[in-house]
């Protein structure tokens, strides 16, 4: 991943960092899911959602509707 990209999004529940993902991408801005769940504890850890920092506040301001 590149140094510019900051995470905007976390969440447990792999649906909603998809959902996150879709949304930020209809509001034209790229995003990356990185899973940081335990394989094998799957209650540990979190999905995060980057975006670049360029987008950082946009995207946070369109996700707190989720």
């Amino acid at each position: 991943m590149e140094k510019d990209w900051v995470r905007a999004y976390e969440t447990q529940q792999e649906y909603l960092a998809e959902i996150a993902r879709s949304v930020l991408y209809d509001n034209d801005i790229e995003s990356v899911i990185i899973n940081k769940k335990d394989s094998i504890y799957n209650t540990l850890g979190d999905i995060e959602i980057y975006v670049n920092r360029d987008n950082l506040i946009r995207a946070k301001q369109i996700l707190q509707k989720l």
